[in-house]
């Protein structure tokens, strides 16, 4: 029997193609849930500000919900996720586009063929939609999400030991001394959830492709 976990991991397939019904939220809330905070952190390192980063949200959510009839469910590893991408970039530079008319506005002036402030879409490659920019940043999506689901299923005491120690820094004994736990014991919670982090990083990066 597969756990609430595993099954929630391995259902991608089936979710995209219940996102056809419009009328179900459940399914929607998920997705939403899932994608979200990865699209806005990619309009954010882009460069735009956060009023621009949740339009950008909007608008590819609203043109999933749109298109997704279209979508063919593939079994081709990642498929979706570069078909996301792509609807993100596009929508960030729809968005610089913006910024580059209300410029020529306000200057009350046309511009030059070519001319325009898109400097900051330098690492957004047209042709290659899962450059180094978008990976890192799918990483970081994936690592905040596993640490998410991880505190969700350990020790809320575990937990802090783990993060104080494995991704902050600290020292074991002020570690011990702040939480009442011994040293042998912050050791073994390291040791323990490192692996059960790693296993669900995993479990994402073959759910996601």
């Amino acid at each position: 029997m597969k756990s609430p976990v595993q099954s929630s991991l391995l259902t991608r397939p089936s979710l995209l193609s219940r996102l056809r019904n419009w009328g179900d939220n459940s399914s929607w809330d998920e997705f939403h849930r899932l994608y979200r905070r990865f699209i806005q952190g990619l309009a954010l390192r882009a460069g735009l500000n956060h009023t621009e980063a949740e339009d950008v949200v909007q608008d590819v959510m609203q043109n999933v919900a749109q298109r997704i009839s279209e979508y063919e469910v593939r079994d081709n590893r990642g498929a979706f996720r570069r078909w996301l991408m792509n609807q993100t970039r596009w929508r960030i530079a729809d968005k610089f586009r913006q910024r580059d008319r209300a410029a020529v506005r306000s200057e009350r002036h046309l511009p030059v063929d070519g001319e325009g402030d898109f400097d900051a879409l330098d690492n957004i490659a047209d042709d290659n939609p899962v450059d180094e920019f978008w990976e890192i940043e799918w990483q970081k999506h994936v690592l905040d999400t596993a640490m998410e689901r991880l505190a969700r299923r350990v020790p809320a005491k575990h937990f802090q030991a783990f993060e104080l120690y494995a991704r902050q820094g600290w020292p074991v004994r002020r570690i011990a001394s702040d939480l009442g736990i011994n040293s042998a014991t912050i050791y073994l919670i390291s040791h323990r959830l490192t692996k059960q982090l790693r296993s669900e990083v995993e479990r994402l990066r073959d759910y996601h492709g």
